[in-house]
């Protein structure tokens, strides 16, 4: 294969291609912050694994899989390396990431490795380490024996940048289905990838599940690149994170014998109850969950809350606006407490709405301290910014004609409430239902956005009769 001669830019980042630490390039001056211009030189042959050869972990027991994956989430917990500090400083001072942020969100990268957790995952998803460790006998009702086994398969990550967590979790994934994985970094991180490929090499530089990734950086939609490595003879499965430009760039390689995993862009919303007028502690609660689905990853996230449905009268819903409003300049867990400024374009669509009061009325100011404009019904164009539209309902319910398969996450207030919405909603579309201000906060090995990853990324086999 041809090799990738673009121009090398200015700012050091590791790439790890099977183990082999490589130094990449990025400019550090390039607008806005953590925007790539243009790919270093990448020997393509050395992203692929021989397609005639097993994978490295095909012949290793599920468990000592699990039991390598969690002594590097130790090293990862104690940065032993110090990969994940230079990783940091990285994000924030070339990718533009919040600084508070991003050292929460590093803080808990490990967890992602924890033993139980693991296990958990390959139980739950795979129905025990059986189905990828030997071949498992199944007896068809007319008495014949068949015997299924799930095979590893050579996939490609194209990964979202928005939060460190989908690195994590994709390394922890792929080792688990034994695969091998050619991980395409997104622009707006380039670091987190490469920290905990380098911490799990400390281990090993040789170990199987070390040999079984590469992370690099390529310009999407970089024809140089892609139009060769993203072919059936080399991988089997492209499995992308993001936006609709990022799933339409890679879906024109889809064709028999490479199958599309798609963790599609989505949106999420929220549901306050009528209970939150019962006293103001309970109106102080409601905005404070609210504020904390909001503003997850300063709002990048699909799972952040941009639509707020509130059932009250419009008395009582102005006033959870104004405390929302309030709760959503402080710095939480997964947010700081001011974001990216809101976008012109939505601002001049929130100025406009300023004139046609009291039909509409808005909160706060457009600085990324937090914005609330309150519609009878939902605004017509993209809350961003830390902008949150509410909309009074008279029934919680009244929320169905709002959602369907691009909703993700429904938030509700107060939990008790959830049984009665979540038949109907689910079966509209939406793929996942939480208590208010816990949105953020997602178990591996459940449903992710409405399937089960593990199982779609192992090619299964049967000998049968």
């Amino acid at each position: 294969m041809a090799t990738n001669t673009h121009e090398v830019l200015n700012t050091s980042i590791p790439f790890v291609v099977q183990g082999t630490v490589l130094e990449g390039r990025a400019d550090a001056e390039a607008t806005p912050p953590g925007r790539l211009w243009a790919p270093v030189p990448l020997d393509l042959d050395s992203l692929v694994w021989p397609g005639h050869e097993p994978t490295p972990l095909f012949e290793l027991p599920t468990s000592e899989i699990i039991d390598f994956l969690a002594e590097a989430g130790k090293l990862l917990r104690d940065d032993a390396g110090g990969f994940l500090e230079a990783a940091l400083e990285g994000l924030v001072t070339i990718c533009g990431a919040s600084l508070p942020v991003a050292e929460r969100a590093y803080a808990s990268l490990w967890q992602m490795f924890e033993a139980d957790m693991l296990r958990f995952q390959v139980d739950q998803e795979l129905g025990g380490s059986e189905a990828l460790d030997t071949w498992t006998r199944a007896t068809l009702p007319d008495g014949t024996v068949a015997y299924v086994r799930g095979f590893p398969t050579r996939m490609v990550h194209v990964i979202a940048g928005n939060a460190p967590g989908v690195a994590a979790i994709t390394v922890a994934r792929s080792a688990l289905v034994k695969g091998v994985s050619l991980i395409k970094m997104a622009s707006n991180d380039v670091f987190t990838t490469p920290a905990v490929l380098q911490t799990m090499a400390m281990l090993g530089a040789d170990h199987p599940v070390v040999r079984s990734f590469s992370a690099v950086y390529w310009r999407g939609g970089d024809t140089s690149v892609e139009s060769i490595l993203l072919r059936a003879q080399f991988f089997e499965k492209l499995i992308v994170w993001g936006g609709l430009s990022a799933v339409d760039s890679m879906a024109k390689y889809i064709g028999p014998g490479i199958e599309l995993i798609s963790f599609d862009p989505k949106s999420s919303i929220s549901v306050v109850g009528r209970e939150a007028f019962d006293s103001p502690e309970n109106l102080s609660e409601a905005a404070a969950a609210a504020a904390t689905d909001a503003t997850i990853h300063n709002q990048d996230a699909c799972t952040a809350s941009r639509f707020q449905f509130v059932e009250g009268d419009l008395v009582q819903v102005d006033s959870f606006c104004e405390a929302l409003v309030t709760e959503l300049g402080v710095e939480r867990e997964k947010a700081s407490s001011r974001s990216n400024p809101v976008p012109a374009d939505v601002r001049e669509e929130i100025d406009a709405l300023r004139t046609l009061a009291p039909y509409y009325r808005v909160w706060g100011k457009p600085d990324g301290t937090g914005m609330v404009v309150r519609s009878d019904e939902p605004v017509n164009f993209y809350p961003t910014g830390r902008v949150v539209n509410v909309v009074p309902i008279m029934s919680i319910h009244d929320v169905l004609p709002h959602v369907n398969a691009a909703t993700q996450t429904l938030g509700v207030y107060p939990d008790h409430r959830k049984s009665e919405l979540r038949d109907a909603v689910c079966s509209a579309g939406v793929q996942r239902v939480t208590t208010l201000g816990h949105a953020g906060t997602s178990w591996l090995g459940l449903p992710h956005d409405g399937f089960y990853p593990m199982p779609r990324m192992i090619r299964w086999a049967k000998d049968d009769e």
